[in-house]
């Protein structure tokens, strides 16, 4: 049996018919394009000459006439075909032969032809000359509207537009506007501070020590060196090397890589910006961030108001100042500030939340706020003045010293940026990554490595500095209103796709009845699938060596458990 449906087999006949005619269906010449569909509205002349290119997504054939739409990056035109316009000679086969049976829906063609209005209004180009520049094997899985206006068969499957998301912006359009909008929001950061003087740098992605942040790292090894390297969890501490070295602010749109769990506001790949600057402090960056996003949201929308799900979230800077302990005593009535660990453990399990015996105060604290707080601020807040114990790089605070300097910005429930007044004490830095290594050996794997290089740097002196670490995901996710960071990455991280296993009559047969029945109890399967002995055991023999399904036995008798 093929492995091709009929469609392709019948697209890859005409790849063939058209290479006898003597046509390259993949030319290798550049085509002049110089009009686009968005140039339409804007520079329509009548008459006027063009040269355009683009994907074919329909055609209404009326014998020598058709009518056709053509897809390109900005937008889609109407062209219009007349057999003797583009054959004046006897010899009608380009049009006869090649665009009205070698042609399908989804080839790229070039155009040459001028612009015309139909009878009905429209703008078109009428085709005096066609390329074929590329000759699709695959269908597209186009939309269909019946006569009452209803549409089937949408390319909507959320797993089939993200593995196949070349189609999905081919076919579903208007999801190319996130992603030029996250482009938009990219470059008002970069305009931003390159307006203030900041230089926009690049640091390691593979590094020796993944610091910067608490988390699990991906791991590897490199061969000529023979020691393991890390993907980086931040980029923070090599920001900061720059720093130490003299430069006034540096930013980076950095890859970041986490071996955690994936959900709709996570991914093992994602992009931070952090930015550090000389000289200022956590009360300086507040501002300067509130300001940016009111800046991002006016690029965007202009207007700093925007609907995000079921909330009008606003951007106009200023945004509340909450301490930490305070949002906890609030959401929870219980004061956590002067807890020692075992007090804190005791109170989130209290709580009905899951913690461990290698969870420090930090973690706790964290916890309880996430769970018990954090759902709670919609509107942009800035969430400061964090325990130590959760801010192993931040400054302590300069009125409390079981308190640094660091804020969290919420906004819709999560957190979307992090920042600090950094640390810049050698001794407390080296300290505070003991403390680190400490949890390392109680058993979490997100604390963080010792820096013995960073602790050397600290110590040639570096400068009262504030840092920040922005979400670009999630801000984009709350900049265009999408609820999974799915849609805003071009390509997320999937599971390997699962390969179709073939079934014979039989086993289908059992599969059916083991999706209807309730119980999964054998015997009931067995009969509803009315199978002989022989059948049955060779059926189920089948499925349980393609890892379908399992027999299991208990004290209630023998069982079916489906495996995928």
């Amino acid at each position: 049996m093929s492995k091709f449906s009929e469609q392709e087999l019948i697209r890859r006949k005409k790849r063939e018919e058209l290479k006898q005619l003597g046509i390259n269906a993949y030319p290798a010449e550049l085509f002049p394009v110089d009009f686009y569909s968005n140039d339409l509205p804007l520079h329509y002349e009548e008459g006027k000459k063009v040269v355009i290119a683009g994907r074919i997504m329909s055609r209404r054939i009326q014998g020598k006439a058709s009518f056709a739409e053509l897809q390109d990056s900005q937008g889609k035109f109407q062209i219009y075909f007349n057999r003797d316009e583009i054959c004046p000679s006897e010899d009608k086969s380009l049009y006869n032969v090649v665009y009205k049976k070698l042609l399908d829906i989804g080839d790229i063609i070039g155009i040459e032809g001028t612009l015309f209005t139909t009878m009905v209004g429209e703008q078109t180009v009428k085709v005096t000359l066609f390329t074929l520049l590329n000759k699709s094997l695959r269908p597209l899985p186009l939309p269909k509207t019946d006569t009452e206006g209803n549409v089937y068969d949408e390319f909507n499957d959320a797993e089939l537009r993200y593995r196949q998301r070349y189609v999905d912006l081919i076919v579903n359009p208007q999801v190319k506007n996130t992603f030029i909008q996250r482009s938009k929001i990219t470059t008002t950061i970069r305009n931003f501070f390159a307006n203030k003087g900041y230089l926009e740098v690049e640091t390691p992605i593979l590094q020796p020590i993944p610091g910067g942040a608490a988390a699990r790292p991906f791991v590897t090894h490199h061969n000529a060196l023979n020691i393991p390297l890390y993907l980086r969890i931040a980029n923070e501490l090599y920001l900061k090397r720059l720093i130490i070295g003299g430069f006034e602010g540096v930013f980076e749109f950095a890859k970041d890589f986490r071996n955690e769990g994936m959900d709709r506001t996570h991914n093992p790949e994602f992009t931070v910006m952090e930015l550090y600057v000389a000289y200022k402090d956590y009360f300086w960056m507040m501002e300067t961030t509130e300001n940016l996003l009111e800046q991002i949201a006016l690029d965007l929308n202009q207007k700093t108001m925007l609907q995000v799900g079921e909330y009008k979230i606003d951007f106009k800077a200023p945004y509340p100042r909450v301490p930490i302990l305070e949002a906890i005593q609030t959401h929870t009535g219980i004061d956590v500030s002067n807890m020692l660990e075992y007090e804190l453990r005791k109170t989130a399990s209290d709580m009905g939340l899951e913690v461990d015996e290698s969870m420090g105060e930090g973690k706790l604290i964290d916890k309880i706020f996430g769970e018990k707080c954090e759902h709670h601020y919609i509107q942009p807040t800035f969430i400061i003045d964090y325990p130590k114990s959760m801010s192993p790089l931040t400054k302590e605070h300069r009125t409390n010293s079981k308190l640094t300097e660091r804020f969290e910005l919420m906004v819709n429930g999560k957190e979307l940026a992090n920042a600090y007044s950094e640390l810049n004490d050698p001794i407390d830095q080296k300290e505070r990554f003991e403390t680190q290594l400490a949890l390392s050996e109680k058993g979490d794997d997100e604390a963080m490595f010792i820096d013995h290089d960073f602790i050397r740097a600290l110590e040639y002196g570096m400068p009262p500095t504030s840092g920040i670490g922005i979400g670009i995901d999630r801000l984009v996710m709350l900049m265009t209103n999408n609820s999974s960071i799915q849609e805003v990455l071009f390509f997320p991280q999937m599971k390997p796709e699962q390969q179709a296993l073939a079934l014979n009559a039989e086993e289908k047969s059992v599969m059916d009845s083991i999706k209807e029945s309730d119980s999964k109890e054998l015997l009931a399967i067995k009969s509803a699938a009315g199978l002989s002995n022989k059948k049955w055991d060779a059926s189920i023999k089948g499925l349980t060596l393609k890892k379908l399904v399992k027999v299991v036995k208990n004290e209630k008798g023998l069982f079916i458990d489906m495996l995928n």
